[in-house]
């Protein structure tokens, strides 16, 4: 059983699975089935909109089988695909289950599956950090966005504000207080129904740059809830973001003791 306080007035599902790293959607909608939740000691059944100061308890079995598959590991490091529908933190409490000295390098979001990374030593770490921070690794996505875009292959460039309150991000094309530039590749891979399949790279990694940029410039993921297309995606019947990170390729300098990885790609199909 884990219980939290609700800091904000928002449904229960979204501050359940904010709150509880281990806790799916899955598992939450069989606990309001079997009223194994609490609000304020009162047993429910739906998913309702809590105010601040709620005291929610939730019974269930945290499950950590079926979120991760191992794609390759050494000595050094360990690279997943990450399955939708977890956090980064719950992934990597089931990944520890199973490696003791895994340390987390990265994140993707909940909705989000693909690749990760982890460290198994303290030099793996070093090596690890010091390329996502120094932007020297490759990252690629695929995204299944609203329309087509009119140029089939485009760098874009936008500036990034958090909204802590909403838990958003908000785009501009000029610079606002707090801002970061951002920047983002796409290229058309294919058309459906109208619709397409794009492969995105990441100049920058900031919250939510994909999803926020992309919807932006008019192209939304499908199945995106904070950024999408709402209409769009009920009339698809399409409840998860459409975002997979596909690709990772690592660079490491001649004397870096993971040299011995430079130029390995990861990719989706590996899985």
């Amino acid at each position: 059983m884990k219980t939290f306080i609700a800091d904000k007035n928002r449904k229960l599902s979204k501050l359940a699975l904010e709150n509880i790293s281990d806790l799916s959607y899955s598992a939450l909608c069989k606990a309001l089935r079997k009223k194994d939740v609490k609000v304020n000691g009162k047993r429910i059944s739906a998913d309702l909109t809590l105010e601040i100061g709620d005291k929610v308890e939730i019974y269930y079995t945290p499950t950590v089988t079926d979120k991760f598959k191992v794609l390759f590991c050494d000595d050094n490091v360990l690279v997943i695909y990450k399955k939708n529908g977890f956090s980064s933190e719950s992934v990597y409490d089931a990944v520890k289950e199973k490696y003791k000295d895994a340390r987390f390098i990265h994140r993707l979001d909940r909705n989000t599956d693909g690749i990760m990374i982890f460290a198994l030593n303290a030099m793996a770490e070093r090596e690890l950090l010091f390329g996502f921070k120094e932007r020297t690794f490759d990252k690629k996505y695929r995204a299944f966005v609203k329309g087509v875009p009119e140029k089939k292959n485009a760098e874009i460039t936008a500036y990034l504000l958090k909204d802590a309150d909403s838990a958003t991000v908000k785009i501009y094309d000029n610079h606002v207080k707090g801002s970061v530039l951002i920047k983002t590749g796409y290229r058309l891979l294919e058309k459906k129904d109208g619709n397409s399949l794009l492969e995105v790279t990441l100049f920058t990694g900031k919250t939510h740059q994909i999803r926020a940029h992309l919807a932006y410039i008019g192209h939304p993921i499908i199945g995106d809830g904070k950024y999408g297309d709402f209409a769009l995606n009920k009339k698809l019947g399409v409840t998860g973001q459409m975002l997979t990170a596909t690709e990772l390729t690592l660079h490491f300098n001649n004397d870096s003791p993971l040299y011995y990885l430079n130029d390995k790609k990861f990719t989706i199909t590996d899985k």
